[in-house]
Order: structure tokens, then sequence, then C-alpha cells
């Protein structure tokens, strides 16, 4: 680049990229190490867009297009597309990884300890002290040799490069790498346990935390007939469905499987499967209903309110008002806690202010009540906000002209206001109706779904999609990614529908009164 050029960029622009620049030779190398191709494509790419657009004294619009768009793409186009890819896979419990990792797993979970097995003496090393990473084995054997040891197999270590116990000869220091004490190597707990490195004679695996041994695997995995064989059992396991499968008939399936595309499946459970079907359409029907009323009800308690605000007769309206948004100015998860606490039947305020002994949040209705409550109080500031400020919009020749033709307060305000307030008020109104058709935040901190119906854990009688997709990916029942996948992708059209159709009404409400 020229002198003069160079001379001519900021310095923030040239501070920006630098710190890009740095951010890629920080990440690419440990993204070559995991041979995530992929990621290392995205991050010079976006390296040398970055290094375009900001060193260019031409590209100036793009400086403030490029970094939106980038974002964009990394918080709500990626997200998208990774879910509706995994709505059409069978991804959860037991069918996490690829055939071959899964090949792997099995074969390593199937190590035993032969009678008579060599030992080694076991350090565990991780390239830097975070122990998240990966990790390796250094192995010291009878003879004093040292070996490195990771999931492609043992590495032979000059004994410069390391020093050893004097006693045991367990490594304690080697070249490179930093050797974890053994509270680090306890807290790697199952990943540990897992681990195991490959021998031309089977798996060597850890056995407390300094030993190791050569283990042989009793899984053994023939690749031309895609079988799994149980070498104690005799048992064949046939590939069907992401999954080892009996080939004898019995049913039994190897618990760990690989991702597979299932197409339409999991749309399809949620229409054929009666286990799902069932409480997916009462959880949808109680979504709309409780989207719809979260709406209605908000916005009918502050248009109410601030008609009475606007009041010209109306005195200390700053005071009133200040008080009317203090439920909006406190996080709504606080106050929602606050509520489940006055919903409780034995110690709660509201039993206790009004000598009742209600379960709140115990019966499918009284719970249903309890939401809607605890929303409307936490929605309508917002509302009462918005119609003051779409009342100050309401042409005053209007409603004056309403009056000298003889209509009356409330003719003028089904006539002339409300219209006004409706026309402006309904882009937000959707926006309000998509935001409680997934307001998870309130039925997982106030009921979490339940009262639950009898014989289901699944689906509560307040759930809404979200909290039940929620479930299905995240429950303790086995998490179903691949599903939740499915119904979220249903949850995305429903709203985007639902919205489309509020915005084309909006347009008819505004020619309507345009007339």
């Amino acid at each position: 680049m020229p002198a003069d050029r160079l001379a001519r960029l900021s310095w923030p622009r040239v501070v920006f990229v630098g710190v890009v620049a740095a951010f890629a030779v920080f990440t690419i190398p440990a993204l070559v190490d995991r041979r995530s191709w992929t990621g290392v494509a995205i991050s010079v790419a976006v390296t040398a867009i970055l290094a375009y657009v900001y060193l260019s004294p031409k590209r100036i619009a793009a400086r403030f297009l490029v970094p939106g768009t980038l974002l964009l793409l990394a918080f709500q186009v990626y997200p998208i597309a990774y879910t509706i890819n995994t709505a059409f896979t069978d991804y959860g419990d037991g069918h996490r990884l690829t055939r071959s990792e899964a090949v792997a797993q099995i074969q390593a979970d199937s190590v035993v300890e032969s009678p008579g097995a060599k030992r080694y003496e076991l350090s565990v090393a991780t390239k830097g002290a975070d122990t998240a990473g990966s990790f390796v084995f250094f192995l010291t054997d009878q003879d004093g040799k040292v070996l490195r040891g990771d999931t492609s197999g043992l590495t032979p270590v000059p004994d410069p490069e390391v020093s050893k116990d004097p006693i045991t000869g367990k490594v304690v220091t080697a070249r490179g790498w930093h050797i974890l004490t053994g509270i680090q190597v306890n807290g790697l707990g199952d990943r540990l346990k897992a681990f195991a490195v490959p021998t031309p004679d089977g798996f060597i695996k850890s056995v407390g935390l300094s030993q190791a041994y050569v283990g042989q695997f009793t899984m053994k995995y023939d690749a031309s007939a895609h079988t799994m064989t149980d070498t104690r059992t005799g048992t064949v396991y046939k590939e069907s469905d992401g999954a080892f499968q009996a080939a004898d008939g019995s049913g039994r399936t190897l618990p760990i499987g690989w991702k597979v595309n299932v197409g339409l499946k999991n749309f399809g459970a949620v229409l054929t499967d009666a286990a799902i079907r069932g409480p997916f359409f009462r959880v949808l029907t109680w979504t709309v209903a409780f989207a719809f009323l979260s709406v209605v009800t908000t916005f009918g308690l502050g248009l109410i309110l601030a008609v009475v605000m606007d009041h010209p007769r109306m005195r200390g309206r700053r005071v009133y008002s200040s008080l009317l948004l203090l439920p909006y100015a406190l996080p709504a998860f606080i106050s929602t806690l606050v509520w489940s606490s006055m919903y409780n039947k034995d110690f709660g305020l509201l039993n206790k202010l009004f000598g009742t002994h209600i379960d709140w949040l115990g019966g499918a209705w009284a719970a249903r009540g309890s939401v809607l409550l605890t929303n409307l109080w936490l929605g309508f500031p917002y509302m009462f906000l918005v119609c003051s400020g779409l009342l100050q919009a309401v042409p005053q020749e209007l409603k004056e002209v309403a009056r000298v033709d003889g209509a009356s307060p409330l003719r003028v305000f089904r006539s002339v206001t409300m219209p006004t307030v409706l026309i402006g008020a309904m882009p937000l109104l959707i926006a309000s109706f998509g935001y409680n058709f997934n307001n998870f935040n309130v039925i997982r901190l106030l009921t979490d779904g339940g009262p639950y119906p009898s014989g289901s854990s699944t689906a509560g009688q307040t759930d809404i999609l979200i909290s039940y997709t929620y479930r299905l990916a995240f429950g303790g029942h086995g998490a179903q990614y691949g599903l939740a996948s499915a119904i979220s992708f249903l949850i995305f059209v429903l709203v985007g529908l639902i919205s489309y159709a509020g915005f084309r009404q909006t347009r008819t409400l505004e020619e309507v009164y345009a007339r």
C-alpha cells in the first residue's frame, strides 16, 4: 500500500482491522487443529472482507452495512438454518455423533483389561492450563520409555523433552505441554473415562488418576458388512436407523448411535404419534389463547389508564404516571418470582389478604388465570406508554367537529380516538402477540408449565409451545433436539403467518378509515 494512501487512513480503522487480523491468527490454528475447515474458510473470508472494506477509502457505505450483515448472518440466519436442518434429523440423546465417532465410542467403551495386561505410569496433559480442551496421555512403561498417546495412536517421546519422577518414572513436565495436577485430572470425570488411545492390539485407558492399562475391546466392527459383534456373547448388531440393532430380532439396541437424516419423520410425529399429537395441539390452543388474551388485556388496561391520564381535569398525572410505570422499571424475572411467592397456597399474600386457601398454581384454570394476571401486571405499563403517545397524535380538530355535530364523549372516543389509536398501535400489538407467543420467562419462572395432567410430565396445563419445546430438547426424559427443532420451525411459521395476516388487516384498517 502506498505511503500517501496509508497516511490517509484513520487510525481507528487500522486498529480495528489489526484486531480482526490478530483474532483470525489466534483462532485459525485452533480450527485447523480440530479439522474445522468450514470455520477456517469463514475466518479467512470475514477477515479479508473487513480488511478490504475498512482499508479502502471508497467503501464508506459498506463500513456500516458489512458489520450488520455479518452479525445478521451469524446470529439470525445461521441459527435459523441450523434449526431447520436439525428438524430433519434424529439428533438427540443416543444420536449425537457421526457414524465413525459412534463406532469408535462403542469400541472404546467396550475395552476390558486382560489378565496380566501391561500397565503404564500415567500423566494427563493439555496444551494450556484450560482443561476444557483436548488432552493427551504421557505414558511411562516399565523400561522407563515415554510415549505420548492421543486419539490417533502412540508417539515416542525423546527423554530430553520430559522430566520424570525419579521413583515412579511418571512424567512431571513435558516441553510444550501442561501436566495436570491430580485435582485437575479428577475434575475431567467422564471425559477421562471415555478417552482411549488406540493401539494395534486394543486400547489404552486410564485406571485411577496415575495409571493406564492396555485393554482389548469386546465389540468388533466389520466395515464391509456394517455390523458390530459382541465377542463375549456372539451377538451381531446391524446398522439400522442410525443405531446398531440386534440381528436376532430381540429389539436390543446399542446405547450409542449417530445422527441421520429422517426426512419428515419429526413433523409427521406431531400429527400421527398419539403421545405427541395430543399434548401438541392442547399446548398450541393454550398458546394462541394466552398470547391473544395477554395482548387484549394489557392493551385494554393500558388504553383505559392512558385515557384517564389524558383527561384535562386529571390532577397529579405525572405522579400517577410514574407509579404506573413501576412494573415496567423492575426486571420482569424479579416481578415474576415475587408473584410466584404471592400465589403460595399456605403463605402467599393473596390468600392472607383475602382470607382464602386457594391453590392458585395447583389447578389448570387457576394456574392459567394466575399466569394471565401476572402477565397483565408485567405488560400493561408498556401499552400505557404506547397509548399515551398515540392519544397525543389524535387530531383535536376532529374531536371538536364531532362534538359540534352533537356526538357524545363515548361516540367521539369510538369513532375518532379509537380508530386513530388502533391504526398506530396495530404493528405493536402484532409484535406483542409474537412476543407473548414465545414468552418463555413468565411460564418457566411462575409455573414451569404445571400443573401436569395425570400420567404426563412433558406437557403441562400452562405450557406454551416454546416451554414445551424446551422440555423436549432439555428435559429429564432424554433430549430430542430433532423433534424440538421441528416444533420450533412450526412456531416460526405460525408466528410468521399470524403476523402477515395482522399486517394485512392493518393495511385494510388504514384504507377504511382513510376514506
